[in-house]
């Protein structure tokens, strides 16, 4: 089972922040337009596809790439979003992240955290791996604060090329000052840093990953986002063996480090090898400069196709033939 959980916060408001959308006047609407992107080929709570401020298309067209070509089940899931998607979805009841420097993000967080795990044993059906994955703008700055009020050092990853790390520092200082906390300060409480400085995806996700019934494979499909889950779980007690997949941009960003983040949370690291340098479109190709990265589950949904035997390279063409339909106006308006 793929599962998408879209959510909100904020934080994503903050001018500079987020590159998860053209601009904040449509960025609410980026997270249900990837589910849509995701569950029709197309996004219908919109009328365009979602792109960053330079006008490079949605990792979740990897995602839907993945899907088509694999075929795996997937469940859409609103852990509390600015704008629900028009797809099929479970609503869990949350509401959007506040901003953590003035108030507590995430006040349903352990009310969330319990619905993840009542949700766990329905998704768990069937034989194959659980693989999770997120579309929540301005995600990796929460997830930023989460791992810095748990103690883990280092950067993480942006959605374009210049990541704003001094807008991220700031922000982090003035939640911080709002907590009377220090780097590390919340070590051994992953539900209060959730609670205090996250988003309502990751304890929603957080309760899936650890309510899935013993065994189960358990993949988070994201980059920082879902290290900052896994480290949340770590320091809740929760030891078992999660895999976080990634796209090979995620890997390569100098300014995050997360094979290091990985391996100091106690998970398995493992990033897609994607190439889209071929691509007769600037906005895949520009993919290998920094632009997008991740998001939307893209490297875990090729983790999960490359599982179920189908190749990279097919995934990259599947890719390039779905954006050249969109650019060219060739989407089917009956999918």
């Amino acid at each position: 089972m793929f599962v998408l959980v879209v959510g909100s916060t904020d934080v994503s408001k903050i001018p500079g922040i987020s590159a998860a959308g053209a601009s904040l006047d449509v960025l609410p609407y980026t997270a249900p337009a990837d589910a849509d992107m995701i569950w029709w080929g197309k996004p219908k709570v919109v009328d365009w596809i979602p792109l960053d401020p330079q006008g490079h298309p949605t990792p979740a067209i990897v995602t839907r790439a993945a899907l088509e070509e694999a075929g795996f089940p997937i469940t859409l899931i609103d852990a509390g979003s600015f704008v629900s998607p028009k797809a099929p979805f479970v609503d869990v009841g949350g509401y959007p992240a506040k901003d953590p420097s003035k108030e507590t993000a995430v006040p349903q967080a352990r009310e969330l955290f319990q619905r993840g795990r009542e949700l766990a044993i329905g998704l768990s059906q069937g034989s194959g791996p659980l693989v999770i994955g997120e579309s929540v703008p301005g995600g990796t700055t929460t997830a930023s604060l989460v791992l810095a009020a748990l103690g883990y050092r280092g950067s993480v990853s942006s959605a374009g090329p210049e990541n704003p790390l001094p807008l991220k520092r700031k922000l982090r200082e003035d939640s911080f000052r709002r907590l009377e906390i220090e780097f590390g300060g919340l070590s051994g409480d992953g539900m209060k840093a959730m609670e205090e400085l996250g988003d309502p995806m990751e304890p929603l996700v957080a309760g899936i990953a650890s309510g899935a019934p013993e065994g189960k494979k358990i993949v988070l499909a994201g980059g920082t986002q879902m290290l900052a889950v896994a480290a949340a779980l770590r320091h809740m007690g929760i030891e078992r063996p999660i895999t976080v997949a990634t796209t090979c941009y995620v890997h390569r960003d100098k300014s995050a480090d997360f094979a290091t983040l990985a391996e100091a949370i106690g998970v398995e690291g493992w990033w897609a090898p994607l190439d889209f340098s071929g691509s007769k479109w600037t906005g895949l190709s520009d993919y290998e400069k920094g632009y997008i990265k991740e998001g939307a589950g893209a490297g875990g949904s090729v983790w999960y196709a490359n599982y179920l035997g189908i190749s990279v390279d097919s995934i990259i063409a599947k890719t390039e033939e779905l954006y050249s339909s969109m650019v060219e106006g060739k989407v089917s308006q009956d999918v």
